[in-house]
């Protein structure tokens, strides 16, 4: 297959996936948002790879942008749904498979066995913020703090069953003003960790719930980072400018935090020898 042909196939594979989402769940659930929602995502997604494969430097924050503005300001402020993890915990509880539920499904929970992590790179709303900070490598990688994740995850659900439990009131209001208050202290303490540990993922390695999630299933990917062992010279460059510290120039599923990684491709950008590859 030449180069100039990869450079549509694949784009247009990622679009027709999401398409095929898009019409059937608009189909199945009777509803034109469905329809308009993953097709916008599936196009913004096509188009970053299509710009990734042109060697345009910022194509993935290109994405970024896209997804993660759309999800934030629209879903998030506009629409008032609760895209975080108490949000997928309240319409669990409801017994509805809507909004939060559709959204961790495709993207935090079955989507990770085709495409691991790569909603961390490209759609995730805080990393986006987080990713304009100046601290793109980590100066003091290792840290051992990321038991910090499951208490998280246990709270995020506490609160949620509490909601329930109590039978309060006004629980739309309350998700809403918790998806507020949620992405303030979410940022607020990504800022803050990404300068006090000098890395920008910190909030990702160490905080935040959604992992619990994606990291068991992203250990099935279909879609990972390989290395060309013939080729690689051992310069160690990928693992320089490797944000999530994987150690790509293992091709096992046992590799160094291999379910952290995020496809962000500047280890196959930076490959002085092109033996790093998706």
């Amino acid at each position: 297959m030449s180069e100039k042909i990869k450079n549509y196939i694949y784009p247009l594979l990622i679009w027709s996936l999401f398409e095929i989402m898009a019409i059937s769940l608009w189909l199945t659930k009777d509803s034109l948002f469905y329809l308009l929602n993953f097709s916008y995502i599936g196009i913004a997604i096509a188009l970053g790879i299509f710009l990734f494969a042109k060697k345009y430097r910022y194509a993935r924050r290109v994405v970024q942008l896209l997804v993660g503005t759309y999800m934030l300001v629209y879903l998030g402020l506009i629409c008032r749904e609760n895209m975080q993890i108490e949000g997928f915990w309240y319409y669990l509880f409801l017994g509805v498979f809507e909004a939060a539920v559709i959204h961790y499904a495709v993207a935090k929970i079955f989507g990770p066995l085709i495409f691991g992590r790569g909603w961390c790179g490209y759609a995730c709303w805080t990393a986006m913020v987080l990713d304009f900070l100046p601290f793109k490598n980590p100066e003091n990688p290792g840290r051992k703090i990321g038991w910090i994740r499951y208490i998280m995850f246990v709270l995020s659900f506490i609160f949620v069953l509490t909601l329930f439990l109590f039978q309060i009131k006004n629980l739309e209001m309350i998700m809403f003003r918790a998806f507020i208050i949620s992405n303030a202290l979410y940022y607020t303490i990504g800022i803050i960790l990404a300068f006090a540990f000098k890395d920008n993922r910190a909030f990702c390695k160490y905080i935040c719930p959604v992992t619990v999630l994606l990291k068991p299933m992203s250990y099935f990917a279909l879609i990972k980072i390989r290395c060309d062992e013939d080729k690689c010279i051992s310069c160690g460059i990928c693992k320089k400018v490797c944000s999530m510290e994987v150690d790509v120039t293992d091709n096992s599923r046992k590799r160094t935090k291999g379910t952290d990684c995020i496809l962000c491709l500047e280890c196959v950008k930076d490959c002085p020898v092109g033996a790093i590859y998706l």
